[in-house]
Order: C-alpha cells, then sequence, then structure tokens
C-alpha cells in the first residue's frame, strides 16, 4: 500500500469510503436509520470544497491498494481545531480529523501507514503534538491509536450535533 496526496478528483471516492466506513464502523454506536441514510452524493461536495483550497488537498492523504489507483482509504489533518490548543499555548499541535479505510482493507496495515505519514506531515508543519478524537465505546479503534503510541489526555466531549449523542474521548502524542 502507498499513500498519495488527494486531489478533487477523488472527492467522488473519498465521499464512498467516509459513508461505507461509517456505516461499517459505527453500527452500534449510531441510529441504523441515520447511517442507512447516509449517502456518498450528499458528502461529495463537503470534500469537493475541502479538496480545492490548497491546504485542503495538503491535509489529505489517500491510501491506495498495492494493486490499483482507486483509493481505499484517507487521513484528514491539520492544525488543532481545539480551543485549548490555540495560538498562545506555547506548543504547535496537530490534528487528526479523521481516518477511514474501508472494511475489506483494515488489518493490513494501511490505517497505520497513513497516521504515520499524516504525523509526519504535522512534524514538518512545526507541530510537537497530535491529538485525535475517538468515539468512548470504539474499543476496536482505542486498541489501533494505544498500539500506535496515543494515549487519552482527560479531555473529553458529547457531540449531540446529528440529533443523537456521541461521547468522545481525545488521544494525545508527541511528535517526533
Amino acid at each position: 500500500m502507498r499513500t498519495r496526496p488527494a486531489t478533487v478528483d477523488d472527492a467522488s471516492v473519498l465521499a464512498d469510503v467516509h459513508v461505507r466506513t461509517w456505516q461499517a464502523t459505527y453500527r452500534g454506536f449510531v441510529p441504523d436509520s441515520y447511517l442507512g441514510a447516509l449517502d456518498p452524493v450528499r458528502w461529495r461536495p463537503f470534500w469537493q470544497d475541502r479538496l480545492r483550497e490548497p491546504e485542503g488537498r495538503a491535509g489529505v492523504l489517500v491510501l491506495l491498494p498495492a494493486d490499483g489507483e482507486r483509493p481505499v482509504g484517507f487521513v484528514s489533518f491539520g492544525p488543532s481545531r481545539d480551543p485549548a490548543d490555540g495560538p498562545g499555548t506555547g506548543e504547535a499541535v496537530g490534528e487528526i480529523f479523521a481516518i477511514y479505510v474501508l472494511p475489506a482493507y483494515q488489518g493490513g496495515g494501511g490505517g497505520r501507514l497513513l497516521i504515520t505519514e499524516a504525523l509526519r506531515a504535522l512534524a514538518a508543519d512545526g507541530c510537537h503534538r497530535a491529538t485525535l478524537w475517538v468515539l468512548d465505546g470504539n474499543t476496536a479503534a482505542r486498541r489501533f491509536y494505544e498500539r500506535g503510541g496515543w494515549r487519552p489526555d482527560g479531555h473529553t466531549k458529547r457531540d449531540d450535533s446529528r440529533g443523537f449523542p456521541l461521547d468522545e474521548v481525545r488521544y494525545a502524542r508527541g511528535l517526533p
């Protein structure tokens, strides 16, 4: 597997990966009615807009299988969105916004490769630490992050923006 920066031409594939991975990963955490209503066509404009901005393309890498050119996963990253990590804290903090790999490609090292490349890019941008948010009950994802050196840092939040609660835990790690 290998990575490359995403382009605007990847928007449809990213929308598909985004939706299909949500539907597989978040079953049991999110109402089935919400998952069933997810539609890649609705996510396409989000990804088109994100990838049209020069800084947006720099913050999205796609995962390509060894035998193809169609992305099977992606990672989105950039400066931390958490106000506690903002200017004046004395430390540049990056954030992994999202990482999704199609279920058929999970467990093959692609997720680890995406995280490694995103952390490398954040470090090159001057970040000394990185954070990410994960669903509290998603033990598989939490184990994945912990194997990669991430640790819960004591911050939690509840996201009610979709009409149902999602409790999240923030993980952090230093960058080389």
